[in-house]
């Protein structure tokens, strides 16, 4: 089966449209199959299943993949590559890391799952890992600048992201399975190994005083930790931010809890409960060789990097939250060109906007009728919890607050109920406020035409003073009716703030 191959694509994708595109990724914890609908910026999951296998567990005990590891990974491989055929997967990427390509044994494992499951087996080296872990935070986080730390079992990838591009990498042999067997010796132990790696790092001083982002596993597990303890009001994983001083306050608190207790913190499995201790105090080390600003988690790692390597450089350039934005709202609106005409609509209006808040009122008009097939009684949190919870990416905790804040009122959401929820909290007053009238402005024209588009030109929405007027043909006047009129108020009255 053929790698992942660049193609070109067509300025929209439809919902739904393209082939499927895979990932195997083998590492050295866990094996996962994601499938994914290939052709679009930001990559839609149609599948996602792993199997902790611990291939890696053997290569740090004594430098050899074991049996039972080997059986266990070649039958879920089987299983996996069974899948996508089943799923009718065009192309399929099976990539092994570092368990694989360190190991004495590694080669004779390949050989022997490419036999039996007919896979094609890629063992990348530790610069090719960090590479595609680097752009799988960029094609999430395009103004990433800073340090990726891709935590996986078997090895730490550290590389350099400024501009959308990679810079300076490298691999280190201390992945969350020889932290967790460091750690079982003690405390001075573990200290030595995450030490005596990161003294292998030249060029870190480029990326000194600026953020870390974390990928893989463990860590993102230790940011769910996180989550809990302190009782995040948006519990979601990317692009949740911890303080440079989060590590030293995790280290001590992991310590004070029972293992038991660990699993059942949400987010954290059984299989990394254990890897955690060791997981914060390199996390830690890291931050301090750095003097980092903060901690970034992505979502978005080896395999999405990937992916986003194979893109042509037009569709890399390419918004992810404006392009995903797009794909949902052909998927679920009904009228799908009225975003777009929406976000021209109320342009002039907002104009004075900061470039940040164009973005996320553009993405609120394109989402302004993801929600309407809801119930009426519950259109406005089923579109705030889609602004909230969806596989975003491109946008901060603060932003999908303000993305939540214009859906909710677009859906006829009453402000008082925002009171009572801890997510505008997130984002200062000030923008709720204008996430506000970006949605007022979208629940307006969504009135005008019936939730179709074609008012929308003919019929102007201008600044007013600090308020807005309509612009109405004579022959459109029918259409400023009582409902109308009161949305205007209403859009008015937020303005006014």
């Amino acid at each position: 089966m053929s790698p992942i191959a660049a193609r070109a694509v067509p300025e929209a994708v439809p919902a739904g449209a393209g082939p499927l595109a895979g990932v195997l990724d083998i590492g050295s914890n866990s094996i996962r199959l994601v499938v994914y609908r290939a052709g679009a910026r930001a990559p839609e999951t149609l599948f996602n299943e792993k199997l902790m296998a611990g291939l890696g567990a053997g290569v740090a005990r004594h430098g050899r993949l074991e049996a039972d590891a080997m059986a266990l990974a070649s039958a879920g491989l089987a299983r996996f590559a069974a899948m996508a055929r089943a799923m009718g997967v065009a192309e399929l990427r099976a990539v092994a890391t570092a368990a694989v390509r360190d190991a004495a044994n590694g080669r004779e494992f390949v050989d022997r799952v490419e036999r039996e499951t007919g896979l094609d087996i890629e063992v990348i080296d530790g610069e090719t890992e960090a590479r595609a872990s680097a752009y799988g935070v960029i094609s999430a986080i395009p103004a990433a600048d800073g340090v990726v730390g891709d935590l996986g079992g078997g090895s730490l990838e550290l590389v350099r992201v400024a501009g959308g591009r990679p810079g300076a990498r490298v691999s280190l042999a201390v992945g969350s399975l020889k932290l967790a067997a460091a750690r079982a010796e003690g405390r001075a132990a573990l200290r030595r190994l995450i030490d005596t790696a990161l003294a292998k790092v030249g060029w870190l001083g480029d990326g000194l005083g600026r953020p870390l982002y974390a990928v893989g596993g463990s860590w993102r597990a230790l940011a769910h930790y996180h989550m809990h303890v302190t009782a995040a009001p948006l519990p979601v994983i990317h692009h949740y931010t911890m303080g440079a001083d989060a590590p030293d306050r995790l280290v001590r608190s992991l310590a004070r809890m029972a293992e038991k207790s660990l699993k059942e913190v949400p987010g954290v499995s059984a299989q990394r409960a254990a890897a955690l201790p060791g997981a914060a105090a390199l996390i830690g080390a890291v931050v301090d060789r750095l003097r980092a600003s903060h901690i970034v988690t992505s979502a978005y790692g080896l395999r999405e990097g990937l992916l986003y390597q194979s893109l042509p450089a037009e569709l890399r350039a390419r918004d992810p939250l404006i392009e995903a934005a797009r794909l949902e709202a052909a998927r679920l609106s009904r009228f799908a060109e009225t975003g777009e005409a929406l976000t021209r609509w109320t342009a002039a209006l907002f104009a004075a906007d900061p470039a940040p808040f164009q973005r996320i009122r553009v993405a609120a008009c394109l989402l302004s009728d993801v929600a309407w097939n809801a119930n009426p009684d519950f259109r406005a949190e089923r579109a705030a919890d889609i602004a909230l919870h969806g596989s975003w990416v491109g946008v901060t905790l603060p932003e999908r607050a303000l993305l939540a804040a214009a859906l909710f009122a677009c859906m006829g959401g009453e402000r008082d109920a925002l009171l009572g929820a801890r997510w505008p909290a997130l984002a200062e007053p000030y923008a709720v406020q204008r996430a506000w009238a970006w949605g007022l402005a979208a629940r307006l024209g969504q009135r005008l035409g019936g939730g179709a588009s074609g008012v929308l030109g003919p019929v102007a929405l201008e600044p007013a003073g600090a308020g807005a007027r309509l612009v109405v043909p004579d022959h459109l006047q029918a259409l400023i009716g009582a409902s109308v009129t009161r949305r205007l108020k209403a859009l008015n009255a937020a303005l006014a703030g």
